[in-house]
């Protein structure tokens, strides 16, 4: 039999290395940025056309490669970073395994022009496929300059999986954004489509961070520092009201490379706990300086996933000092120990035994003696013969009030039937009775009741009732019917909603003074997407400037929504993967703007308001559920109320 084992060709294994470190345009850009920045760059361009499936290029200004070096940098594991295996337990760099460039020649069309300092003419390198198909020498400018064209040229099943370009160029900024923020020092500007995304200059921390988030982010941040013998941490963190339903805003960096950890953000949103929202999450720029020798970074090909030798410790550090911080800027209580005045804190004397508390014992007292009534008023204390008080407990028989028997003459003389005068004074309690059982403190923004009606919220004469400002009572042909009034509103607007979107009449009461709503990068990209489609249900907005959106309009009869809050969760919604922009993403923005215009729990409610509520939700097609499928009716049958009463 004969061998049926063999060496892979170059290209084969190349493309096999390219499926591990190459996933889409975005983490090309990842590793050509960082070789730039290995390179001591201090200005990197990059420009990205059609979200980078036509083209990425990457200039830097750094120390450029010679031509031995251009050539042997897309050879598979060829670097200058690691000499032997000792050298992977303290790196530094940001690439080290020499397999970027290798990686993406083999899956595009990869040009390189590059120049060492100090030398008059630098070299020109074009490859395809892995082969090289030009070498020469140009005069370029000194640096690197990497030009990526037709990404996955030769792998057409890879190239169908790209998502639509406003996907991948989220991907994109995101990139961009964990090697901007990682690097202050660094001027950085991004061009997609010969349009300017992002101009950074070399800055302090604070203002890189403002520079990439926007102006609104200067007010939200709360700085963290701690050294410890183990790790520094520095950095910002947010404040407990800025914190949103949708992430984009949190960024952990480990020796100037971004991190994902888990652990470590369950550290962060612990510190918060009961400060903020549930579902909400704060923002952090945290950067970590430790000791390359406790971590590893080496064990993921997009050297991403970081292990720590100690990841316990680590945990519990961070998590004491964004409390610390949280407390030294008032975000959280805090004690101060630091006072003026020395508290006197009593020692135990090994020389003194402490004396014994005296306690007074009434000698004469005898629980089974009968007491003395109280001769006092009603409610005195009554004294006992030794002088004691222990028969405070007993009332004078005088103080009965007079008149109770008179309480049961009805039951025995009339048999039940009872006067008109009783009647009304009996039906005065029954009512001091109900509603002290039912809430009668609205919330401060809901309207006071007329006297024409009762705490229940019902007019006399009404059919429905309103129990804890929460629930809508009526009788129906089965029995009792509780209506959750929350949720039929929920319903009765989703589907009004719906059929604007349906017949194309959504009603829009234009703003005198339009709302300004700032956003990221990442997340304008979203929004520019949805514009169209929240028109439809009558939301006007207008992109103004670079990531800032204007609400000019707000659909008619919806002024308590918040377009901030709904775009924020239909962000959050989109990025993980819970919204189908093709399918339901209008019937997941009905749902929301429903959710958000509807009626509080909690809100009184008018006899009208409550008869044309119940009215309304018998019209909609789907009376019995709320929009996110929980029930709007619960009956309480004839049946069972019959047996409560036997």
């Amino acid at each position: 039999m004969s061998d049926i084992i063999q060496l892979l060709p170059d290209s084969v294994a190349n493309q096999i290395a390219a499926g591990e470190v190459i996933q889409r345009p975005a983490s090309m850009l990842k590793e050509l940025v960082e070789n730039a920045i290995d390179a001591g760059s201090t200005d990197i361009k990059i420009i990205v056309k059609d979200a980078g499936r036509t083209l990425v290029q990457v200039i830097d200004n750094g120390c450029g490669m010679s031509a031995t070096d251009a050539r042997l940098s897309f050879e598979r594991h060829a670097t200058s970073k690691i000499k032997n295996v000792n050298d992977l337990f303290a790196i530094r760099t940001m690439g080290f395994r020499g397999e970027a460039l290798a990686s993406i020649a083999a899956v595009a069309q990869t040009e390189l022009k590059t120049k060492k300092h100090g030398d008059e003419l630098g070299t020109h390198i074009v490859m395809s496929g892995s082969e090289v198909q030009k070498q020469e020498v140009i005069n370029c400018p000194t640096g690197s300059n990497f030009i990526v064209r037709d990404l996955f040229f030769n792998v057409p099943a890879r190239r169908r999986f790209l998502k639509k370009d406003s996907t991948e160029l989220r991907h994109i900024i995101t990139e961009f954004q964990h090697v901007a923020l990682a690097n202050p020092d660094i001027s950085f500007s991004l061009e997609h489509n010969n349009m300017a995304m992002f101009q950074l200059p070399v800055s302090n921390l604070r203002q890189r961070i403002i520079n990439m988030t926007g102006k609104s982010m200067n007010n939200q941040l709360v700085p963290v520092e701690v050294n410890t013998t183990l790790i520094q941490i520095h950095g910002f963190i947010g404040k407990p009201e800025a914190a949103r339903k949708s992430s984009g805003d949190q960024f952990l960096f480990v020796n100037q490379r971004y991190m994902r950890h888990p652990y470590m953000n369950k550290a962060i949103t612990e510190a918060y706990s009961n400060l903020i929202l549930p579902n909400t999450i704060p923002a952090y720029f945290l950067y970590f300086e430790v000791d390359p020798k406790i971590i590893d970074i080496n064990i993921h090909p997009t050297k991403t996933e970081i292990k720590f030798e100690d990841e316990r410790a680590i945990w519990h550090i961070l998590n004491a000092t964004i409390k610390e911080s949280l407390g030294k800027h008032n975000m959280i209580p805090t004690i101060d120990f630091d006072t003026t005045d020395k508290m006197d804190i009593p020692v135990s004397n090994k020389n003194n035994d402490p004396d014994a508390p005296s306690v007074k014992v009434d000698p004469h007292f005898n629980p089974f003696d009968t007491p003395t009534p109280d001769p006092s008023s009603f409610g005195g204390p009554s004294l006992h013969p030794s002088g004691g008080g222990s028969g405070g407990a007993f009332r004078n028989a005088s103080s009965t009030p007079k008149g109770w028997q008179q309480l049961y003459d009805d039951f025995e003389s009339d048999k039940g039937n009872m006067p008109f005068e009783k009647e009304t004074q009996t039906q005065t309690l029954i009512n001091t009775i109900t509603t002290s059982n039912w809430d009668t403190h609205p919330e401060p923004h809901q309207h006071t009741l007329d006297s024409q009606y009762d705490n229940t919220g019902a007019k006399p004469g009404s059919t429905c009732f309103q129990f804890k400002n929460k629930y809508i009572l009526t009788a129906g042909k089965s029995g009792l019917m509780m209506v959750d009034q929350k949720r039929a509103h929920e319903r009765i607007l989703f589907e009004r909603l719906m059929r604007s979107v349906t017949t194309k009449q959504s009603m829009t009461q234009q703003s005198l003074f339009p709302e300004q709503l700032e956003f990221n990068a990442e997340d304008a990209i979203v929004v520019k997407e949805l514009l169209q489609d929240l028109k439809l249900f009558g939301l006007d907005i207008k992109e103004s400037k670079a990531n800032i959106f204007e609400v000019r309009g707000m659909p008619a009869n919806m002024e308590k929504m918040n377009p901030k809050l709904l775009l924020d969760q239909i962000i959050e919604d989109y990025k993980s993967g819970e919204v189908n922009l093709q399918a339901d993403l209008k019937e997941r923005i009905a749902r929301l703007m429903a959710k958000q215009s509807s009626i509080k729990s909690g809100q009184t409610l008018r006899s009208e308001e409550m008869d044309e509520l119940i009215g309304q939700l018998f019209t909609c097609e789907v009376p019995n559920y709320s929009p996110d499928g929980k029930p709007i009716i619960s009956i309480l049958s004839n049946q069972e109320i019959e047996i409560r009463f036997k």
